[in-house]
């Protein structure tokens, strides 16, 4: 009797056991889920919070705050069971680097690093352009020296909305250079909306895989030596140097060094090129860090070359080991700086791998010219400025280079860079003068015309 009751008693329990293991999975037990998540939520804030107190406290922000709207949005967002907490995190730490204020700092979670070593590893043929992603569309930040783009007379600040009649309003930037780029000799279709341009711009551009020389010269004008630096590698120095000698031999007088559209490169190769016209020992840039012990002061090896006039031209594109070079080149009074100003990315990034793979790029470090400047986002200002006009672009006319020429003679006439700089800018205030008085004695032309009109 007692066996066959507790035999009877462990089927029923069995039965009740099994009808709510059924009950809970065929979503009746919301209740516990609720209890679950909850007690899941109270353990990713506690994570939370000890992963942000210390460091929070330590600089006198309340950490409270961060844990207050984690609570909100964990209780009250409808779909917050369904979000990964690995985005959550991601997205924390990408606005706490974008919350920086450098646009040179930046957070690549895990599926932005992969695809962006991949890209790093591609032989791809491309219209040599750096563009970034804004919220609408593409924007090209620089060109880049021998570039498609730049044959094809892209200018930096244009606005790309298509490729090949593709929007790229809402892709990734990673998706929008898979748009442009392709094999090399096809042609990719363009759309552009161009600043102070009514009508949307269409351009061709034939892609090309290029082997960008990093430094071209020739003679200009018998008397001047011109040197185009595309960029700072390694072998640049050795280029540039082969330059040096060419000009000597030749026993030409004057230097133009052309630096726009040049990006940067190594800091050694500037060092190494700015070592050929600043005396022995002088100091060429520094890097300063957070910690002072770290700053860091790089000096002229010394030469033995004749001084000799140098114009440098530089543009928006003009950025790094670029403004490096002409930034001490200036600070010494050993060049005359000529086109507009530069860039202005004066900074050292260093990256870091956290431990999910994912990738930090930090600004380090700033460099300060020999006299102290420090002109990140700033940018060198140049001592004569020279725009272009449209005209300019329509017929292939390089008026920088062609006014280089005329102020090279001047400052070879007058062999004072101060002396050529007053004449310039004084030329220049006539000049504008005289553009007012046009203007005010065609306005008061057609006034007085006016009146005689109704007088008759």
């Amino acid at each position: 009797m007692t066996k066959t009751f507790t035999k009877q008693f462990a089927i029923v329990i069995f039965l009740i056991l099994f009808s709510f293991l059924c009950w809970f999975i065929s979503g009746k037990g919301e209740y516990f889920n609720y209890i679950l998540h909850t007690y899941l939520e109270k353990n990713d804030k506690v994570q939370v919070d000890s992963w942000f107190t210390q460091i929070l406290k330590e600089n006198w922000i309340k950490p409270e705050l961060l844990n207050e709207a984690y609570d909100i949005i964990s209780k009250n967002y409808y779909s917050f069971s369904n979000t990964p907490k690995s985005d959550l995190i991601s997205w924390m730490i990408k606005w706490l680097v974008t919350s920086l204020g450098d646009k040179h700092s930046e957070y690549f979670n895990l599926d932005e690093t992969k695809k962006f070593n991949e890209t790093l590893s591609w032989d791809f043929e491309w219209i040599w352009a750096v563009i970034q992603k804004s919220d609408f569309w593409v924007i090209v930040e620089r060109l880049i020296a021998w570039a498609p783009a730049k044959e094809a007379w892209i200018l930096s600040g244009d606005i790309i909305i298509k490729a090949n009649d593709i929007e790229l309003k809402n892709l990734s930037l990673f998706d929008a250079v898979n748009k442009i780029k392709w094999p090399a000799w096809t042609i990719v279709s363009l759309d552009i909306i161009r600043p102070g341009e009514k009508e949307i711009i269409k351009k061709e551009v034939i892609r090309k895989k290029i082997n960008i020389p990093s430094v071209d010269s020739k003679v200009l004008d018998k008397n001047i030596w011109y040197v185009m630096l595309s960029i700072f590698w390694e072998k640049t120095w050795d280029e540039f140097k082969t330059a040096l000698s060419e000009l000597q031999s030749k026993n030409i007088n004057s230097l133009i060094i052309d630096l726009r559209d040049n990006g940067g490169g190594y800091l050694e190769t500037a060092v190494s090129i700015l070592s050929n016209f600043v005396e022995k020992d002088k100091v060429l840039v520094t890097t300063k860090e957070k910690n002072p012990l770290n700053n860091k002061s790089y000096f002229s090896y010394g030469n033995a070359n004749k001084k000799i006039p140098i114009i440098i031209l530089v543009n928006g594109n003009s950025a790094s080991a670029s403004e490096i070079t002409a930034g001490a080149l200036k600070d010494y009074n050993i060049a005359l700086i000529v086109w507009e100003k530069t860039y202005g990315k004066w900074s050292v990034q260093e990256p870091f791998i956290l431990s999910d793979g994912s990738e930090m790029k930090i600004t380090i470090a700033k460099w300060f010219t020999p006299l102290d400047h420090w002109i990140d986002w700033i940018g060198i200002n140049p001592d004569i400025e020279v725009k272009f006009i449209k005209e300019d672009y329509e017929k292939n006319f390089d008026r920088q280079l062609d006014e280089a020429k005329k102020i090279m003679s001047k400052l070879l006439e007058t062999k004072n860079i101060k002396t050529t700089i007053d004449f310039y800018n004084n030329l220049k205030k006539e000049e504008e003068a005289k553009k007012l008085w046009d203007i005010t004695s065609s306005w008061t032309s057609l006034t007085w015309t006016t009146t005689e009109t109704k007088t008759k």
